[in-house]
């Protein structure tokens, strides 16, 4: 397999703002120039708007420069992002658009990809998984044929690390999808607190859902042979009578990583396919935790500076060697090599240091 460009900038003390956003915006320039990629008119940045309480995640002002090379060449841009499976302020699109602006992005759009409560989604088909045929995404990702992935490379209790892989994944699923990846199971109906409102079956893309009418006496209930796991119905529910808790799934959630990783690269392969996408990994402020941990963190490591490719596979790679390069071996490492082997990109590539 051919070797992929990997550009990067060193970052070998603490820098401000304003120098990150230098550096990020000239290396969004040379892989323009080097890989002769043209950008769409209108594209969507994804990025990560950090939890209430978090502290390392990376601020809108180091993506100051990527705005202003879009502003010069005409570009419609927008941040994107989903909702996610468990409670907080990003649990649907109004709580994490406030969230959003608190933080800081307030220089483009926020797009909630998913819809209001995480129930918008896409299926999108893949080849060469274990896990999956199809990947539930958020459907406002239909609208985009390229995006920059914008990821803060640091530590994941169950991913091992976050990169470009994880926010293809976790970043582009609908909150069914985050559900199918983490616990890898199917919803069921739980008719006491069903008012038989019809609304989870409307959402129901494969019609696996049966609501009995009002006073017939018969319950409700899902088909399983038909069920996706999308989870769906589970978003839609205003209700919560659809339950995703079960042992099998908590189990597979704690016991099985190297699945979940698995299915976090078969995500990646959905949300990458058929897209021109361009990849900048920002390792700086290195946790051994995630963006998604409501507190403050201590930095594991000093900052190594930014990687950029239109692989996801070699600048997550770049990012992990590096890390390594100073004693810090993430778990997780497995992934990558997974990620090769059903075609989402190559583990193998040419470090170009940028002055």
């Amino acid at each position: 397999m051919k070797k992929a460009n990997v550009y990067f900038i060193p970052l070998n003390r603490k820098p401000s703002d304003g120098e990150v956003c230098d550096c990020s915006a000239k290396l969004l320039e040379q892989i323009l120039r080097s890989e002769q990629i043209a950008l769409e008119s209108e594209l969507a940045l994804k990025v990560h708007f950090g939890e209430s309480g978090n502290r390392t995640y990376i601020r809108p002002g180091c993506y100051d420069g990527i705005l202003e090379l879009l502003e010069q060449r005409h570009i419609s841009a927008s941040f994107i992002e989903t909702s996610v499976l468990y409670g907080g302020n990003r649990r649907n699109a109004e709580c994490h658009k406030k969230l959003a602006k608190d933080h800081g992005f307030t220089k483009l759009p926020v797009v909630i990809a998913d819809g209001i409560a995480g129930e918008d989604s896409s299926l999108v088909p893949i080849q060469g998984g274990k896990h999956f045929q199809t990947c539930a995404l958020g459907k406002g990702f239909e609208a985009y044929k390229q995006l920059l992935v914008l990821s803060h490379f640091k530590g994941h209790g169950l991913a091992g690390f976050g990169g470009a892989i994880k926010q293809l994944s976790m970043g582009f699923a609908s909150k069914g999808g985050k559900m199918a990846m983490h616990m890898g199971i199917q919803p069921t109906l739980m008719n006491f607190l069903c008012v038989k409102c019809g609304l989870c079956a409307k959402r129901c893309q494969v019609d696996a859902i049966h609501i009995e009418p009002k006073g017939s006496g018969k319950k409700s209930w899902i088909d399983h042979n038909k069920c996706l796991g999308c989870g769906a119905c589970y978003s839609a529910c205003r209700r919560h009578a659809i339950s995703i808790l079960s042992w099998k799934g908590i189990c597979n959630m704690l016991f099985r990583k190297s699945d979940f990783r698995e299915k976090l690269v078969e995500y990646a392969l959905a949300a990458h396919q058929g897209r021109r996408n361009i990849y900048l990994n920002f390792a700086m402020n290195i946790t051994k935790g995630c963006d998604c941990e409501p507190r403050p963190m201590l930095t594991a490591v000093p900052d190594i500076g930014i990687f950029a490719s239109t692989d996801p596979v070699a600048v997550d790679t770049a990012c992990y060697d590096a890390c390594a390069s100073t004693g810090l071996k993430f778990k997780g490492v497995e992934q990558l090599a997974y990620a090769e082997k059903i075609g989402l990109g190559t583990r193998q590539y040419d470090l170009i240091t940028l002055n």
